[in-house]
C-alpha cells in the first residue's frame, strides 16, 4: 500500500501537496492530461472524484489512472467508494462524514488509506481520529459550496497540529491561501479546482503552489 504520511518529524518543515481533481468522466482524457501535472512538484496524494457511472465503469476509470499516479509517488485516494477500493487498485478512499467514516474504516484498514472528511465539529474530528483516520481534513467545500472561512479554518488546524498526532490537511480554494494553511501547522494541503481552472495550466498551477508552502504571506 501506498501510505500517505508527513515528512519525518525531524524534517518536518514542509507540508506536501494533496491533489484533488475535477469529477473524471473520460479517465483516458483526463490521464494525457495529468502526465505534466504529476511531474510539476511533489504530491503526496491524489484524490479522485469520479463522475457517476456503473460500478464496472467506475472501476474501469480508476484503473486507468492508478499507473500513472502511483508511478510518481502519489497515493491514490477515491473520493468515496471504499466499497471500489480493493478492486480497483486505489491506495485508499476519502470519506466524508463522521457516520460514514465510521461505517467505512473496517472495510479499509490496516491495508488501506481511510481518510476522514466533512468534520464539521471538533467533536467528529476527535472521534475520526478514534476510528483510526489516517488524516482528517479540514477547509472543504460542502455539497453548496460553502466552507467556513479562512481565519476558522486555519484555527481548526492549530488546533489539531498541536494536540494530535494523525496528519491534518487544510484544504486550499485559493492559491493565495496555502501560505497561511502551511503556517497554521498542516502537514498536507488539499488543492483542487484552483488548479484545474488556472488558465496558466495545471502544472505552472502545482508549480506555483509548491512554492506557497514556505510563503509567511497573509492573506488579505
Amino acid at each position: 500500500m501506498m501510505a500517505l504520511r508527513p515528512q519525518p518529524e525531524a524534517a518536518r518543515v514542509i507540508p506536501r501537496l494533496y491533489l484533488a481533481t475535477p469529477p473524471v468522466g473520460d479517465a483516458a482524457a483526463f490521464a494525457r492530461a495529468l502526465e505534466p501535472a504529476l511531474g510539476a512538484a511533489d504530491i503526496a496524494a491524489m484524490l479522485l472524484r469520479l463522475a457517476p457511472g456503473g460500478e464496472s465503469e467506475l472501476v474501469s476509470r480508476i484503473k486507468k489512472l492508478v499507473p500513472a499516479i502511483q508511478r510518481a509517488g502519489a497515493a491514490l485516494v477515491l473520493d468515496g467508494h471504499a466499497d471500489l477500493v480493493g478492486r480497483s487498485g486505489a491506495d485508499g478512499a476519502h470519506i466524508t462524514g463522521i457516520r460514514a467514516f465510521q461505517d467505512a474504516v473496517e472495510r479499509l484498514k490496516p491495508d488501506r488509506i481511510a481518510g476522514a472528511g466533512g468534520m464539521t465539529t471538533r467533536h467528529d474530528a476527535m472521534l475520526a481520529a478514534e476510528a483510526d483516520a489516517d488524516y482528517v481534513l479540514f477547509g472543504e467545500p460542502d455539497l453548496n459550496g460553502e466552507r467556513p472561512s479562512l481565519d476558522a479554518i486555519t484555527d481548526r488546524v492549530a488546533w489539531w497540529a498541536e494536540v494530535f498526532q494523525p496528519p491534518c490537511v487544510a484544504f486550499a480554494a485559493r492559491l493565495e491561501e496555502i501560505g497561511e494553511l502551511a503556517q497554521a501547522g498542516a502537514d498536507f494541503v488539499a488543492v483542487g479546482d484552483c488548479i484545474w481552472s488556472d488558465p496558466r495550466g495545471p502544472d505552472v498551477a502545482i508549480a506555483d503552489a509548491a512554492t506557497r508552502l514556505t510563503s509567511k504571506e497573509k492573506v488579505g
